[in-house]
């Protein structure tokens, strides 16, 4: 019997490392990718392979996928994992910024899948994993950019799932909710760095408070609770489109669907204690 492989990019903390580990504990030949390998030295005593692969360096990607194939002539699932937050508002956020979060975001996702697909289309089988977030599908104050890339992403992986449905190919969207990680804590820099002070200082200051609170951290779900919902996709004969999982998912999805635009808007703003109004500091 043919032993799967796996491909885990941001696999050095996180949704990423809990994913490789499950995987492996399900049978599979697992690769872990980051950018940082000195900080995955420990998965290999527990199976994992190393990869050193930064998701907006082409050369990276494509060594790793080679050097994949090279070992094993096969690789059976691709969890494009790697991406992080940057916070602030539009006004204030240099573009730069926002071209360098959809090149993690997105387009390394969308390379590194260009990437493994020839491979998956001759073997007639494979799943493609999109981690994306309850921010594909409903929007923060502040998290115009971070939004728009998984909003992207929601979009490309709909687009994949239809062109790749004749091969045999899946495509599954996981759609986590409050995780506990370093996420928080680096949108909470990005947003006071890009909008502490100025006119929209009080927002930026109320949702990075919000962002790391000790209280809001305690309610996170556990990165193992994404990890085993992904290893259920990727080994279910027909799997769903998308998994929504994880603290607040699934009642934030239905209340951004149910209730109108403004309502929703006035329920963020409380939850985040994001003023509804511009008062002048000096007022």
């Amino acid at each position: 019997m043919t032993t799967k492989v796996a491909l885990v990019t941001g696999a050095s903390s996180g949704i990423g490392e809990a994913t490789a580990l499950r995987l492996r504990e399900a049978g599979y030949t697992v690769y872990g990718a980051a950018r940082r390998v000195e900080r995955m030295q420990h998965l290999t005593e527990l199976g994992i392979r190393l990869l050193a692969m930064d998701v907006t360096d082409d050369s990276s990607m494509r060594d790793g996928v080679e050097k994949i194939i090279a070992d094993n002539g096969r690789l059976d699932v691709l969890v494009n994992n790697a991406g992080y937050g940057s916070y602030g508002a539009v006004e204030d956020v240099p573009l730069q910024e926002a071209r360098e979060q959809f090149e993690v975001n997105v387009f390394g996702a969308a390379r590194l899948t260009q990437l493994v697909l020839p491979h998956m289309r001759a073997q007639r089988s494979g799943t493609i994993v999109n981690i994306t977030s309850v921010g594909g599908r409903m929007c923060t104050s502040l998290g115009a950019w971070y939004h728009a890339t998984k909003f992207a992403l929601e979009a490309l992986s709909d687009c994949l799932r239809m062109e790749l449905k004749p091969f045999g190919i899946d495509v599954v969207v996981i759609e986590p909710g409050g995780v506990k990680s370093e996420w928080g804590g680096i949108a909470a820099q990005k947003v006071r760095a890009a909008s502490g002070t100025g006119p929209y200082a009080p927002q930026a200051n109320a949702v990075a408070d919000s962002l790391s609170s000790e209280a809001n951290e305690r309610r996170m779900s556990s990165p193992d609770l994404i990890a085993k919902t992904i290893v259920k996709s990727v080994r279910a004969r027909r799997p769903k489109t998308r998994y929504a999982v994880g603290f607040g998912a699934k009642p934030m999805i239905f209340l951004h669907n149910t209730l109108p635009n403004r309502t929703f808007d006035a329920f963020m703003r409380r939850a985040t204690g994001v003023p509804a109004k511009y008062v002048p500091a000096n007022t």
